[in-house]
């Protein structure tokens, strides 16, 4: 397979809940962490979302005390990164020839559109059965739950992964808000599920070109396992 030193950044075109009123999207430090380390690992990145054009951003995610993390401020003053979410690609007009790695983020946002995406659950299995990383964080492993390789299992089954627990959905008081648990879907797929002994910790999980994250402190860190993979 030949490098293309490129990977694809998928983030979520939802930017409401369903039951209740609290406005959602990516994640953003989900992004600006994992794309500090890769595009400074020397890959450059696409990002594209389930319905391509401007990405909603979580407003929690924009808080003083969040942005603060790890640099996610400068990306958000920086106006060349920031117009990149106004006009994103559509997932269903990438092609997986032009990258060497998948990556999906979270936010809340992609419980509603990451694994309801017949597109994205095709470019995910084409991702992996083609010899490619897939790899997300947080919420993002809601896109591989319906994800079916060529065998007609799931992705996921018999693999270790991680993502946001049902204990850190209870202390972000979203439990009620949710549409289901992710920890629990994975589990049901027959995933072997593992999360950080304390919630929020950094927390990731490899299983061969299957890279996870639990929460989005884990962003930068499985960015960090992403480029290890590939270099």
């Amino acid at each position: 397979m030949p490098r293309t030193n490129r990977i694809l950044v998928i983030v979520t075109s939802s930017g409401e809940y369903e039951k209740v009123g609290y406005r959602t999207g990516l994640w953003l430090g989900e992004l600006t962490h994992f794309y500090d380390v890769a595009e400074q690992a020397g890959f450059e990145l696409t990002i594209a979302s389930i319905e391509g054009g401007p990405v909603p951003l979580d407003p929690e995610s924009l808080a003083h005390t969040v942005l603060g993390d790890l640099g996610t401020d400068k990306r958000y003053t920086d106006r060349l990164f920031m117009d990149k979410l106004k006009d994103t690609v559509a997932v269903t007009e990438v092609d997986v020839d032009d990258y060497d790695a998948i990556y999906l983020t979270g936010g809340h946002g992609v419980m509603f559109d990451f694994h309801q995406s017949q597109a994205l659950e095709t470019l995910i299995a084409r991702f992996y059965e083609t010899g490619r990383i897939v790899s997300a964080v947080c919420h993002g492993p809601c896109g591989l739950l319906d994800v079916t390789l060529s065998s007609g299992e799931p992705l996921v089954k018999g693999r270790n992964v991680t993502g946001f627990s049902w204990r850190e959905e209870e202390l972000a008081q979203r439990a009620d808000a949710v549409p289901y648990s992710l920890e629990d879907r994975l589990k049901e797929l027959g995933a072997s599920y593992s999360a950080a002994k304390k919630p929020f910790d950094i927390y990731v999980v490899e299983d061969g070109r299957l890279i996870t994250g639990q929460n989005p402190g884990s962003a930068k860190a499985v960015a960090e396992a992403v480029v290890r993979h590939l270099v």
